[in-house]
């Protein structure tokens, strides 16, 4: 009897082990699934979270450079936009390029242009060897935008496409939302030169005519010159009557600063430039063959290392009448010259920056003093500037809008 007893007595302390064996077992697995669904909420969760971060960040890009570049049209002498009305395109250009993009699962981005979109000036601190941002204060050529998924209004989280993001499994661990954003910043930047990419086809809109750089200074910084037309923003004509930005003639009647038979054009190019290849300049701009040429002569057309000497041709004609006038009103960047030397098409030129400018009035015909080209600065970029560490002045041009730390 007690051998069967004693055997009955271990059979059941081994069902109660492996009953407690098994119940620990569930208790361990349901710990592990615990643990495993909350691995699981975190990597979808945070990995949706990264992206909606790379869609903001591209986007938010895209937007910064787009209000950046709306305001070169409001810098400088030659501005054809109100400082106001460069803020207010480049808010708009912001505003375009965020709504065109989608993120953290909505087809558009939204922006608040009066909060998430600011702008400024970068300057270059020659002392430090840094660039500097003074946000707020015009005239502006830099923009920051800021796209938020984490507004929050009185406690309830917005429902205007800026609220925080909804998570997908971290409720069930207590977390229903994750609030991110990310900021952009670009700036232009001043243009210290001419580069044209490798097989791109492109041209450099450069105006072979070169003006005194006191003539220029005087226009700039004194507001000396006439004001007789005006240039229309939305087509592009040139009419008579002033529209408040001052004008100077390319044409040296009477200048002192020029030799005999040199008239301020320039070989931007081939030495002896012959009237065809002006007139091509003229019309079509600098090409890839042209800066090859300075190139071959040991010429690099940047000027933030110091001057560029250029060689002189023989002067305005009347041969080039019909080719300026076909320019009118289009932006070129002209070369401004500091001294010359020389006769004619031996005459030199030293160069120390090229600024914006648009043809107003053309007339080459008749007695000499009668003889003028009418230009007034304008506003300039171009994909082929190439930008530097320079003062941003009142005629500066600029590259393309460039993101910035």
């Amino acid at each position: 009897m007690r051998s069967a007893t004693d055997r009955l007595t271990r059979a059941a302390r081994r069902r109660t082990a492996e009953q407690t064996r098994r119940g620990g077992v569930l208790v361990l697995a349901a710990a592990l699934l615990v643990a495993l669904f909350a691995f699981a909420a975190f990597v979808v969760d945070v990995g949706y979270i990264t992206l909606t971060r790379a869609e903001l960040s591209k986007t938010a890009d895209g937007s910064a450079l787009a209000a950046a570049n709306e305001l070169v049209d409001a810098y400088g002498t030659g501005a054809l936009v109100t400082q106001a009305g460069g803020a207010a395109n480049g808010r708009l250009a912001a505003q375009q390029v965020a709504h065109a993009n989608e993120a953290g699962g909505l087809q558009s981005t939204v922006i608040d242009t009066a909060r998430d979109v600011r702008f400024g000036r970068y300057l270059w601190d020659g002392d430090a060897g840094e660039w500097t941002k003074v946000w707020d204060q015009q005239p502006y050529n830099l923009a920051e935008v800021s796209l938020r998924r984490d507004v929050i209004n009185d406690g309830v989280p917005s429902s205007s496409g800026d609220g925080p993001l909804d998570l997908f499994f971290a409720p069930v661990i207590g977390s229903k939302r994750a609030g991110t954003s990310i900021t952009s910043t670009a700036a232009l930047l001043p243009a210290v030169g001419f580069k044209i990419e490798a097989n791109s086809g492109l041209n450099i809109g450069i105006l072979p005519i070169a003006l005194d750089v006191e003539t220029w200074t005087n226009l700039i910084d004194h507001n000396i010159g006439d004001d007789e037309f005006t240039f229309n923003t939305q087509t592009g004509a040139v009419t008579a009557g002033g529209d408040g930005i001052r004008e100077v003639s390319l044409y040296p009647t009477g200048s002192n600063l020029l030799p005999p038979g040199n008239r301020g054009t320039v070989d931007i190019g081939p030495m002896n430039n012959s009237t065809a290849d002006i007139s091509r300049q003229i019309l079509y701009g600098i090409n890839q063959s042209d800066l090859d040429s300075l190139k071959a002569q040991g010429v690099e057309l940047r000027w933030d290392n110091g001057p560029i000497v250029l060689n002189g041709d023989t002067g305005l004609s009347a041969g080039i009448k019909d080719e300026l006038e076909a320019i009118k009103g289009q932006p070129r960047a002209i070369p401004i010259f500091s001294q010359v030397s020389g006769p004619g098409n031996n005459a030199m030129y030293t160069i120390v920056k090229f600024v914006g400018v648009r043809i107003m009035f053309v007339q080459l015909t008749g007695k000499p003093t009668s003889k003028r080209v009418v230009i007034q600065p304008a506003p300039m970029t171009d994909p082929s500037f190439v930008t530097g560490t320079a003062e941003i002045r009142a005629d500066t041009m600029f590259g393309p809008a460039s993101l910035v730390p």
